[in-house]
């Protein structure tokens, strides 16, 4: 009796999903086997098996709800895609919605021996993010920004900083691969990148400690004086995929801590809005008896949100009304003040980003230290900057009167942080704190959809525990679409089995798409490696990936087929003194040559080009003790060089299991030692 009754609660569910039951679908109950229990069995495959396996696991019918909301059958595929960044894996976590599986890890600022990734194919891509000549490969990756047209993701590019090296990356959506790492010439870290214009005219890398321009040295003592903070528009290249170094710039900025940016879009289209903390300039120095940062920079009851008008700020840089600082152009900031780039306005203290609506009207500000949000109005900022009535800070920038320029402040709990929105008039703010989920309704009259009013607060969702980022399904664009929204909490106590003292961090899938109170949380999905921080969520066929490269012989970081492409019978080693080329075919089962024979201390250039035409025929390719191995993709060409150094017999050998003779693709790499070895003379 139990199970049927759970049965028709499981029933009940399916039919509220949207599981529509014909006549020929709904069979009458039948006796199953113990106790002549009857069995209920519908199109979805319903049955006292499925009943049993809910009583036997505790489900609760909101289990089995949220179960229906995120199970994606073998074969079918997410709505949406999330790209998250990889915290100190130094990558970009490719995650499906609702499914929340992991699709992929995108190798960016870190090697990545399945991609080949650093072990003979990046290299070259790795090495522009070195600092100052010094090999870094590690990075504290925190903003993905998707590539935009019309204020809309497009799909084509998705871009990453690396907040603990001052670093840019280009990712390639038509093959998932980096193409370019910038370093900041003008600071040695960042924390508020990335971001984009409109039309991805720009990506936005805002700043974070306030140090000497150029990587310079100043004492402490001069802070005030030497010490100063920036924003960087990298000006971006889209029919060259890259980021063009020339026609970027900086903006100096007063010694604040300038943290997250957003672009204005459609009415705020043409500016560019930061947040920052410590208007108090503090120092630290425990050491020394002083406040402690956490202390000294959380005085103030308000901090500065930073407001730019791009286009003069555009327009002073080709004027060439610039600096130079390691050579990179930077607008200074008496130049930005009397330019009329450069504004500020109060801002609750101690926040951690500004968030623009998606109609441009609106900029929504959290403090970690305030329970409430703060709605500037863009139309009152310009009214307020016509007007030219402001006071200044410290260093004469303009700060326009938070009286003028807000339109509303919610309360919505403790420790606000970012914001989202959704497509019916509702914003989403995490609250850290209070580990919960604000929804609040933004501004305009009541509708079926939104039936509160403006401003007010509707809903707080517990999540499981201490949220930073959230991100909702397209919810940084000018049309979100609402649906689902992904908190990325810091802790996850209780949620998961025990793997030790370092647990996983924790993204919790909600349901937004309803009015009123419920917001359901229906998937935990635990993501071991720290620290996830932020990801953009887009529709998944916005994106169209090649299934193999376009030609044979492409060379992925050109986009192109590379000169030294290799055909079927033109596989040969080439010597010229101590220099030699091999080049190599690529294809199931085998490599072709198998026998590569050279000298200790030649210097090798190896071509391999897969010249598979099949959807996921990749193979790979691997040197012992040369720290080399790559993945080569259907059409990939790849090109290595190493020095000859060891001798011995080296099996090179697939590492991807392509077919059935997976085992004998293989071959022998000869290097004869220069002088025969002891053992050999015996």
């Amino acid at each position: 009796m139990k199970k049927t009754i759970l049965s028709l609660i499981i029933l009940t569910f399916l039919i509220a999903a949207g599981c529509s039951l014909t006549d020929r679908q709904t069979q009458a109950p039948a006796a199953s086997g113990e106790g002549g229990e009857a069995a209920v069995s519908t199109g979805a495959g319903l049955s006292t098996d499925a009943a049993a396996i809910a009583q036997a696991r505790g489900l609760s019918p909101a289990d089995i709800n949220a179960a229906l909301k995120t199970f994606v059958p073998s074969g079918q595929h997410d709505e949406y895609i999330i790209f998250a960044s990889g915290g100190h894996a130094g990558q970009i976590f490719v995650i499906g919605v609702p499914s929340m599986r992991l699709l992929k890890t995108i190798a960016v600022f870190t090697p990545e021996p399945w991609q080949g990734w650093g072990y003979g194919v990046g290299n070259k891509v790795l090495d522009e993010g070195n600092v100052n000549g010094k090999e870094v490969r590690w990075a504290d990756s925190h903003h993905p920004a998707l590539s935009e047209t019309n204020g809309e993701y497009d799909g084509e590019f998705v871009f990453i900083n690396d907040k603990a090296n001052g670093r840019v990356a280009v990712v390639d959506l038509r093959d998932f691969e980096t193409k370019q790492i910038v370093k900041n010439p003008v600071a040695i870290m960042d924390h508020g990148g990335t971001f984009v214009t409109p039309n991805t005219e720009y990506i936005i890398e805002g700043g974070q400690y306030a140090a000497p321009l150029a990587w310079e040295y100043a004492p402490i003592s001069d802070y005030n004086e030497k010490y100063r903070g920036h924003v960087t528009f990298w000006k971006f290249d889209r029919e060259k995929g890259r980021i063009d170094m020339d026609q970027s710039f900086a903006i100096e900025l007063p010694p604040y801590w300038q943290d997250l940016c957003d672009a204005g879009k459609l009415v705020s289209e043409g500016w560019i809005f930061c947040n920052s903390l410590n208007s108090e300039r503090a120092t630290g120095g425990i050491e020394q008896g002083k406040p402690p940062f956490e202390a000294g920079a959380s005085q103030n009851d308000t901090d500065y949100m930073h407001i730019f008008n791009v286009e003069k700020a555009e327009a002073v840089f080709k004027a060439g009304q610039v600096e130079k600082f390691n050579d990179f152009a930077v607008i200074s900031l008496q130049t930005a003040i009397d330019e009329g780039i450069l504004y500020m306005t109060p801002e609750p203290k101690s926040p951690h980003g500004v968030d623009v609506s998606p109609d441009g009207n609106y900029l929504v500000v959290a403090g970690k230290l305030d329970p409430h949000v703060t709605v500037y109005s863009f139309d009152k900022i310009a009214a307020a900057i016509e007007a030219g009535e402001w006071d200044t800070d410290a260093y004469g920038v303009p700060v326009l009167s938070l009286d003028d320029v807000k339109e509303a402040q919610i309360e919505v709990g403790l420790g606000p942080l970012h914001t989202q929105f959704d497509n019916r008039g509702y914003a989403y703010t995490s609250l850290f704190l209070d580990s919960a989920v604000a929804r609040w309704s933004l501004g305009g009259e009541p509708t079926d959809e939104r039936p509160e009013g403006p401003w007010q607060l509707v809903s707080r969702t517990p999540i499981q525990y201490n949220i930073g980022h959230l991100v909702s399904a397209e919810g940084d664009t000018v049309s979100p679409d609402g649906k689902y929204l992904v908190a990325m909490n810091k802790w996850a106590i209780d949620r998961f089995t025990n793997v030790g003292p370092l647990l996983p961090q924790n993204f919790q899938l909600l349901d937004i798409d309803n009015t009123g109170e419920n917001m359901q949380v229906i998937y935990d999905m635990p993501l071991g490696v720290g620290e996830p921080h932020y990801a953009q969520m887009i529709k998944a066929d916005k994106l169209e990936p090649w299934e193999v490269y376009p030609e044979v012989g492409w060379d992925p970081h050109e986009q192109a087929v590379s000169p030294n492409a290799v055909a079927v019978g033109e596989e040969k080693v080439v010597r010229n003194g101590k220099n030699v080329e091999v080049f190599m075919t690529v294809v199931r089962s085998h490599y072709s040559p198998e026998h590569v024979e050279i000298e200790q201390g030649d210097h090798v250039t190896w071509h391999m080009t897969n010249i598979e035409r099949a959807y996921d025929a990749t193979h790979g390719f691997s040197i012992p003790a040369y720290n080399i191995n790559l993945s080569l993709e259907p059409g990939e060409h790849a090109t290595i060089e190493f020095e000859a150094d060891q001798p011995g017999v080296f099996s090179y050998y697939c590492t991807e299991f392509c077919s059935a003779l997976h085992l004998e693709m293989t071959g022998y790499l000869l290097i004869k030692p220069t002088e025969p070895s002891a053992r050999l003379e015996k």
